[in-house]
């Protein structure tokens, strides 16, 4: 299945702009990536730098695109309902936004880093309200949400462990496996916790609590996208959401938003994630346009560096995801398909990947008649076991041909 990123936050932080800028393509792709896709799921884009310049060949993306060797791979994005406090009981859209969040292996947390909008995603004066804040209502209705699943039948499961000397961590997994949480999570967090999982009689209100705050950090991990970087106070609040811990991007939604439209009509010239951007037909922007564009780079490009959209989906699947980046191919000479396609594919995939979970990645007809695996650069055979590498170029053999 592939990783999915969830965008959250509450109201009028501008987490619908972050969602239409990301999954904002401005370059066709031959093949759609994904088979089904629900409606509040979208395709967004992650950044690499391609192999083709390594390798110096002009290649032809079919699952992705590549521009001036960046290579650009579809991931997907669901976009959740705005959050407000007691969504956990019901409130607003919470029971929406939960089942959403059910779907997301990681979460980009869009905070108006201005504090422009108060608890509720109302407006208020920018400064009036401190982010820091909605970080912590986000995992307080996160956890509270976990904790009434949990505790569904708990009494069962005590007797379970207990009374039938069952083992508590498959059963947690059992109760908690729609949440996304692994065994390897439950694990990682009775170690961190160090409560005893053979008395769980013996767990207080706030054991459970904090177990389950564990278990959300680990298997929904969080990212800080800080929107808004253009609205002071931005600046110093953006220092104090930076010291909470979380990894955070400045960012500003809607410069991305406007670059890639502009970018789409042929306007500019810009790669999403470039700290910069050239203008290529003055003539067809009005004067406001032009002052836009200029202010865009002037106040955001320059100081941050980017708009911080992209950034901020990178950071969510190569490093809280850990995906790595493998490039198929069935000459590993010429680095074609069977159509003549020079490095047509490229995919994301775990780290610890090994080569013929990648054959059945691509087709379970692959993976079931694998027979070795060949790295282009070194030419090297690779067994069914061997740990693929990120921006490894792998032909594959097998008994049974993929079309």
């Amino acid at each position: 299945m592939p990783r999915v990123v969830g965008i959250v936050g509450k109201p009028n932080v501008g987490k619908s702009t972050f969602f239409s800028a990301a999954t904002l393509a401005n370059v066709a792709i031959a093949n759609y990536p994904f088979t089904t896709i629900k409606p509040n799921i979208g395709v967004g884009y992650v950044r690499t730098s391609c192999v083709c310049r390594e390798f110096n060949v002009k290649d032809s993306p079919g699952n992705s695109t590549c521009v001036d060797g960046t290579r650009m791979i579809p991931v997907q994005l669901v976009d959740c309902a705005g959050l407000v406090p007691g969504a956990w009981e019901g409130r607003g859209l919470g029971n929406q936004f939960l089942d959403e969040i059910r779907q997301a292996d990681a979460l980009i947390h869009i905070v108006d880093v201005s504090g422009s909008t108060d608890s509720e995603g109302k407006p208020c004066d920018p400064g009036s309200h401190n982010p820091r804040e909605d970080l912590q209502f986000l995992e307080h209705e996160l956890d509270m949400w976990m904790v009434q699943i949990l505790k569904k039948d708990w009494d069962k499961t005590i007797r379970r462990v207990e009374g039938a000397k069952e083992e508590l961590p498959p059963l947690l997994e059992e109760k908690l496996s729609g949440l996304g949480v692994l065994r390897d999570h439950i694990l990682r967090a009775r170690h961190n916790v160090r409560l005893n999982f053979e008395r769980p009689t013996s767990w207080t209100n706030s054991d459970i609590l904090k177990l389950i705050s564990e278990l959300r950090k680990l298997s929904k991990p969080i990212l800080i996208a800080a929107n808004k970087m253009d609205v002071p106070p931005a600046k110093q609040n953006l220092e104090e959401l930076k010291a909470s811990g979380y990894p955070t991007v400045p960012c500003c939604a809607e410069a991305e938003l406007a670059l890639r439209r502009a970018s789409e009509k042929g306007i500019i010239s810009y790669i999403p994630g470039d700290g910069d951007f050239k203008i290529i037909q003055e003539s067809k922007l009005t004067q406001g346009q032009k002052d836009a564009l200029k202010l865009i780079k002037e106040e955001i490009l320059k100081p941050l560096g980017s708009t911080g959209v992209q950034e901020a989906l990178n950071i969510a699947f190569f490093k809280f995801l850990q995906m790595i980046t493998i490039y198929p191919v069935e000459d590993p000479e010429k680095l074609t398909d069977h159509k003549g396609r020079i490095l047509p594919d490229a995919y994301l995939v775990p780290e610890g990947t090994t080569a013929k979970q990648f054959a059945g990645i691509i087709h379970s007809d692959l993976a079931s008649g694998f027979l070795y695996a060949t790295e282009a650069r070194t030419k090297m055979r690779m067994g069914e076991d061997h740990v693929l590498k990120d921006r490894d170029v792998i032909s594959i053999v097998s008994t049974k041909r993929h079309a």
